[in-house]
């Protein structure tokens, strides 16, 4: 099984070289691709530093749309699994495998979850708590899908998945799309995983504004998107 890991980067120039390193270190069996979204630091010579797989975006393109540029690399050569994983070092690289084992097992989606079986290590603020248990309900009551992290960014698509995302100009990879395949009878399972601070920088989602943002778009594209059909 060829596994890809898609790591989409936006000026995380004090954090992307130290999770490479690891990777070169302790994971060399896996590949990966570093999608450099318009970054203003000094992001793509680190990356240089350690692989030649880099897209070096010409616009900003935003986390989902790196992804999904990501995916498209993966298609092109032909890989079986694509993970994606976050460029700021939150994603420890030991918890990648139990996700393709999952996968090998017969699932279709698999995401590395901070709070299964009861885990509360990992810190959020109120308001993303909150967020977190209405993406919960609404994925719950438009599929049937139980997630206890809705909008964990450790995630593995097998070929099936991932082909369908980046032929969908609708499709993204975040939860709507997830409860839009649960819907549609696509096996998808969550995996105990423990995340870290981000190194250094901010999250995308640090402001209150931008995740008020982030949860009412999701909530429309939930409420909207497990309508629509799609193969098998």
């Amino acid at each position: 099984m060829r596994v890809l890991l898609v790591i989409p980067a936006y000026n995380e120039e004090k954090s992307l070289g130290k999770l490479l390193s690891t990777l070169d270190e302790k994971f060399p069996l896996y590949d990966y691709v570093i999608i450099n979204d318009c970054s203003k630091d000094n992001t793509k010579k680190i990356a240089e530093q350690h692989t030649e797989r880099i897209i070096d975006l010409p616009i900003n393109l935003g986390l989902s749309g790196a992804i999904k540029a990501g995916m498209l690399y993966a298609y092109q050569k032909n890989y079986d699994v694509c993970v994606q994983i976050d460029g700021d070092g939150q994603h420890l690289p030991e918890y990648i495998e139990p996700l393709i084992r999952e996968l090998e097992n017969g699932y279709d989606i698999v995401i590395g979850s901070r709070f299964l079986d009861g885990k509360k290590e990992y810190q959020q603020t109120l308001f993303r708590k909150i967020g977190a248990s209405w993406l919960q309900f609404i994925a719950k009551l438009q599929s049937g899908l139980v997630l206890t992290d809705p909008t964990s960014g450790m995630r593995a698509y097998n070929k099936k998945v991932y082909e369908q995302i980046i032929m969908d100009m609708n499709a993204k990879p975040e939860p709507d799309t997830i409860v839009m395949f649960a819907r549609n009878g696509y096996k998808v399972k969550e995996v105990p995983v423990v995340m870290q601070e981000r190194f250094a920088g901010k999250s995308h989602l640090g402001g209150i504004f931008s995740s008020m943002r982030y949860m009412i778009h999701t909530t429309i594209a939930i409420l909207l998107n497990p309508r629509r059909k799609i193969g098998k």
